[in-house]
This record gives structure tokens, sequence and C-alpha cells, in this order.
């Protein structure tokens, strides 16, 4: 084989190389940003004076995903709403919301695994810094740190995509 034919050769495995890095799914944390933040502690300062405090957690859950303008971005949101009372009193601790959302970068992810990947991967990936978050918040209010559990989002992904699908098979009957 001649030079000429070897630099051919060579050139052509770089390319395709290349070709293949490119069609690498890529997925990667661009930003992550504090949307909208709330601490309320309605019963202050009486509630530190309480005596045998039997702290009980409401906690609501939303995400929210959207694609960006700009190619292969997209913001996901984690929305936390954690209302703590006395379950001795009734009385409200305190309430802490956050809205925390990140721009993700997800390219060549094939178009059947982007639900997943929007519903799981990436809070998965935002959820310990939220959590975070309502920890130093709640401290800074004064409590204990509220260490929210973790939270399986695949689960959550699956339950949804069940109750979808019922759902439809519910109203297809209806149809015809």
């Amino acid at each position: 084989m001649s030079e000429e034919q070897k630099g051919d050769a060579a050139a052509g495995q770089g390319q395709a190389q290349g070709q293949q890095q490119a069609a690498a799914p890529v997925f990667r944390l661009q930003k992550m940003y504090l949307k909208d933040l709330s601490f309320e502690s309605p019963t202050a300062p009486g509630i530190f004076t309480e005596q045998g405090v039997d702290p009980k957690a409401d906690v609501q859950l939303k995400l929210e995903n959207r694609k960006l303008e700009s190619a292969d971005q997209y913001e996901v949101t984690i929305k936390i709403t954690a209302t703590v009372t006395n379950n001795k009193t009734g009385k409200t601790m305190f309430i802490v919301e956050v809205e925390h959302g990140a721009v993700f970068l997800l390219q060549n992810i094939p178009a059947e695994h982007m639900p997943a990947v929007l519903a799981v991967e990436c809070p998965a990936t935002l959820f310990p810094f939220t959590r975070q978050i309502i920890s130093q918040t709640t401290a800074d209010g004064g409590f204990m740190p509220f260490l929210m559990d973790p939270v399986n989002f695949l689960a959550l992904y699956e339950n949804s995509r069940r109750q979808q699908q019922q759902q439809q098979e519910g109203v297809a009957p209806q149809q015809q």
C-alpha cells in the first residue's frame, strides 16, 4: 500500500470515528437556577417555645419541562411545597416553596427515550440540589434542616404513563 493510500485510509477511519462521536448521546446539565423561593413560619416565635412538638410533613412535588428555542436545550423545573405542622396542635410550623430549574443539553437521544430522560434523568440530576436548598432554607428559618426523602422519579414516570394509558383505554370505547 502506498503512502497516499495509507493516508486516505487513515482519513476515512478518522471521519468514521468523528461521525460515531457526533452521534453519541449527549446529556449535559448546563445551568441551574432558582426561579422562586418562599419560606413562612406563621407561628414563630411561639413554635420555638412549645414543648413536645410532633412535626408532620406534607410534601407536594410537581415536575415540568419544555423545549427551549435553542437547539437541543430543555428546561426542567422541580416545584416543591412542603408544609410542616405540629401534629399535636395542628399549627403550621413552616411552609417552604421552591421552584428550581435547570437547562439541559440533550443531543442525539432517540425520540422514544426523550420523555423518560426529561421525566426521570433530568429531575434525578437536579433533585439533590433542590433538596439542599430546602434543607438550608429551613435551617436559616430557625428549624432543624428539613431533609426530604429521595424521590424515585422512575416510579413516578411509570405511574404517570400507566394512568395515561388507562385513561386512553377508558376513553377509546366511548368513541366507537
